[in-house]
């Protein structure tokens, strides 16, 4: 069965992290650009990128790209402690968005193991 991304809560939920993701490491240091910033972005992209690449297979390949979003979901999420032990945003600001990672991975894990 195939899937329209843009109705799933996860895809949604991802957009957001994503935004937020972009807004907060606008405010890093410079010296940061090709390092935590490049990074955070890229797995923050990652992870609507694989729900939406996926969301067109069949439901046994579509979960791959589910656990490859899931992946880059938990990539960033360290990347976002490594940047709050930098102190390059408030940990108010970080646990904000992490809670929302974690609500991202609850939901996909259990959207994977509703699929057959």
């Amino acid at each position: 069965m195939k899937h329209n991304f843009k109705n799933l809560k996860i895809w949604i939920l991802s957009m957001e992290i994503a935004s937020d993701i972009h807004k907060i490491t606008l405010e890093f240091p410079k010296n940061e650009v090709y390092g935590l910033i490049s990074q955070m972005n890229r797995a923050a992209v990652s992870i609507p990128s694989n729900i939406a690449e996926g969301s067109n297979r069949e439901n046994t390949h579509f979960k791959h790209f589910l656990n490859i979003s899931l992946g880059s979901s938990f990539e960033l999420q360290t990347q976002l402690l490594i940047a709050i032990q930098n102190k390059y945003l408030t940990e108010e600001k970080g646990l904000e968005v992490e809670n929302k990672i974690i609500e991202f991975q609850k939901m996909t894990t259990g959207f994977i193991s509703k699929l057959v």
